[in-house]
C-alpha cells in the first residue's frame, strides 16, 4: 500500500544544549572554526544571515581545496557538505522562527507530527526550493503538461538525453502493450511512453518520494491506470514478459556509500549485473532493452569503464541493434565550476535485443 510508505525528508534536530548563535554582529571566521571542531550553529535573526554564512565558507574552503578538476570540484563539495550541515534554523508551528524567511509548506506536509525542531540551513534551502519546483511546476520539452516533482526526488534539469529518447520513440513501430520503467523517478520517461501510445507502463523506485509523489501527481485520473507504481528495486513484482523496458541509470559510479538520493545519480558495482540479469528474463522475445547513459565518466576521468559495453562484451545477453548519440550543449555562462569537458560530453541512447 502506498499509505504505507515512508517518505524521505530532512531529519529533524532536537538540542537539549544550546546552540551557538550566529547573526551579522557574531564573528565569521570563529564560527566557521567553531564548524570545523563539529560544534552546532543555529541562524538566529534573519534568513539572509545563513545565506551570507554559507558565503563565507565557500570562500573559506575555496582557499583550501582546488576546484578545477571534477574530482577536485567532488572534493570540495563534501568538505562543502560536511561543514554546512552543522548549521541549523529553528521551526515552529511550521514556521522558520526568524526574519523575512520564506514560507514553505513542505514543512506542514512532511512533519504533520512535529511542531518544534531544528533542520540544518542547507536543508532548508532544498525544502525552499523543492516547494517552488512542487507549487509552480517544471515545464520540459518533451511533455505537454508541466510536472510537479515531490520532494527528494530527482527531475531532469537537462534535456538532451530526453529529446533522443522522444526521437527514438517517435520512429518506434513495434508492439505498444506494455513497458516497465526501471528508477521512474519523476516519471518523465514513462510519461513519455503513454505520449507515444503505450497502454500500461510500470514503474518501478526505491526512492519512496518517486512512488508517494506520482501516486499523488496522478490521483484517480486516467493516467492513474495507465501507469502502475511499485515500490521496490529494478524490477519489483513485474515478472511478466515485456516487449519494451526503459532504463535511465545513474551515469557515474559511486565514490561512498549511497543514500536514497545519491542512488538517483551514483551507482555501485551491482546494479548493472543485477539488471541485466533481470532484464533478460522479462524482455519478450523480439522485445527492445533501451538504456539512456552518458559518456561523463570517462570524459571526466572518473572511470574507464563504460558498463553497458562491458555487458555486451561479456555478458552474452544481449547484442548491440543501435546507438545513437548526441552532444550536450554547453554549460550556462552563469557556472562557476570549470566545465570545459562538457565540449566532448554525449548522451547515449543504447538499444539492445536478446543475443
Amino acid at each position: 500500500m502506498i499509505t504505507d510508505i515512508h517518505v524521505n525528508k530532512p531529519i529533524p534536530f532536537f538540542s537539549e544544549e544550546p546552540l551557538i548563535s550566529f547573526s551579522r554582529a557574531s564573528n565569521v571566521t570563529l564560527t566557521i572554526k567553531a564548524l570545523e571542531a563539529g560544534k552546532p550553529v543555529l541562524i538566529t535573526a534573519v534568513y539572509s544571515d545563513g545565506l551570507d554564512l554559507l558565503k563565507a565558507l565557500h570562500l573559506y574552503l575555496k582557499k583550501q581545496f582546488p576546484n578545477q578538476t571534477f574530482k577536485e570540484q567532488r572534493a570540495y563539495r563534501l568538505a562543502y557538505q560536511k561543514l554546512s550541515k552543522l548549521i541549523y534554523i529553528d521551526i515552529v508551528d511550521y514556521k522558520l522562527i526568524v526574519k523575512k524567511a520564506p514560507s514553505i509548506g513542505w514543512l506542514a506536509k512532511l512533519y504533520p507530527e512535529h511542531n518544534n525542531f531544528l533542520l540544518p540551513f542547507t536543508k532548508v534551502q532544498g525544502l525552499n526550493s523543492a516547494w517552488q519546483w512542487y507549487t509552480n511546476g517544471i515545464s520540459l520539452p518533451v511533455l505537454r503538461s508541466k510536472i510537479h516533482p515531490y520532494y527528494g526526488v530527482y527531475f531532469p534539469t537537462r534535456f538532451d538525453h530526453l529529446i533522443l529518447f522522444d526521437n527514438w520513440l517517435n520512429r518506434y513501430n513495434g508492439p505498444k502493450k506494455s513497458a516497465i520503467d526501471v528508477g521512474i523517478g519523476s516519471g518523465v520517461l514513462a510519461l513519455q511512453l503513454v505520449k507515444f501510445g503505450f497502454q500500461k507502463v510500470f514503474g518501478t523506485d526505491t526512492n519512496p518520494n518517486a512512488i508517494v509523489g506520482l501516486t499523488e501527481a496522478m490521483g484517480d485520473t486516467k493516467l492513474s491506470r495507465k501507469i502502475e507504481l511499485d515500490f521496490a528495486s529494478l524490477f519489483g513484482k513485474w515478472e511478466k514478459q515485456t516487449e519494451l523496458i526503459v532504463f535511465n541509470p545513474p551515469w557515474l559510479p559511486a565514490t561512498h556509500n549511497l543514500d536514497k538520493i545519491d542512488e538517483a545519480i551514483s551507482y555501485n558495482d551491482s546494479l548493472f549485473p543485477d539488471f541485466f540479469e533481470g532484464a533478460k528474463q522479462r524482455l519478450l522475445p523480439e522485445g527492445k532493452l533501451v538504456l539512456i547513459f552518458s559518456n561523463l565518466a570517462q570524459i571526466t576521468k572518473v572511470t574507464e569503464t563504460h558498463p553497458i559495453q562491458q555487458e555486451l562484451a561479456n555478458g552474452g545477453r544481449f547484442k548491440l541493434e543501435q546507438c545513437l548519440k548526441r552532444s550536450v550543449k554547453s554549460a550556462s555562462e552563469k557556472t562557476k565550476r570549470n566545465q570545459n569537458w562538457r565540449e566532448t560530453e554525449e548522451v547515449e541512447l543504447w538499444i539492445l535485443v536478446h543475443a
